[in-house]
């Protein structure tokens, strides 16, 4: 009888591990598929129907899991920023100086803007462009903090190292992103004259010569 027992508990116990892991896949499915239409279409151009008929989905299932379009935005941007900043953590781990990590960021970042290019439309043509969605929950950089993190520890290194120049932390952050947010627009544009890539060593080059530690 206590074997019995034993038995049910630890089959419900399973069950409910098997419904939960079945929920986040689904969970996911819908963020990537919402990345996807917020970053083509634009996030007030897009509705709740569209994510639900491009998922299969009844709208009312997709309320089980996000409880309005505003929600599902900050979670999206929470959703990316946790993508980028756990790849630039592995970065911040190798043993490597600040110029070669500069470089795995820039390859990095280009690769994801050629190959999952939602995140980063997401984050310059629906985050950066609507910043009203996000006031209220996402004030500053509440929302992107897993990503400006690891940026923070990367400079931070960089300094301690006697690589990097100290200065301001956002002037840093503003160079570095201004050259990668910079080149994915035109990327995504199509203006660029070659693949993305291929102006990876140019790039990463121009960012540690403004960041550099110049010797007096």
């Amino acid at each position: 009888m206590a074997d019995t027992k034993v038995n049910k508990k630890i089959l419900s116990f399973t069950n409910k591990e098997i419904v939960a892991d079945k929920k986040s896949k689904k969970m996911e499915q819908i963020l990537e598929t919402s990345l996807i239409l917020f970053s083509q279409k634009g996030f007030f151009s897009t509705t709740i129907p569209d994510i639900a008929k491009d998922m299969k989905m009844s709208v009312g299932n997709f309320y089980n899991y996000f409880n309005s379009k505003e929600s599902l935005a900050k979670e999206l941007i929470r959703y990316s920023s946790n993508i980028l900043g756990s790849k630039i953590r592995k970065i911040n781990d190798e043993n490597c100086n600040s110029q070669e990590k500069i470089k795995k960021i820039v390859h990095l970042y280009f690769t994801i803007a050629t190959e999952q290019p939602q995140h980063i439309d997401y984050f310059l043509r629906v985050y950066l462009a609507n910043k009203e969605v996000f006031k209220d929950g996402c004030e500053g950089m509440l929302c992107v903090s897993s990503f400006v993190t690891e940026m923070m520890i990367f400079f931070e290194e960089g300094v301690r190292c006697g690589e990097l120049r100290n200065q301001d932390f956002f002037t840093a952050f503003g160079l570095f992103m201004g050259y990668l947010g910079g080149f994915a627009f035109l990327n995504g544009e199509g203006i660029l004259e070659k693949n993305i890539l291929d102006y990876v060593d140019d790039i990463s080059y121009n960012i540690y010569q403004a960041l550099k530690l110049h010797e007096k």
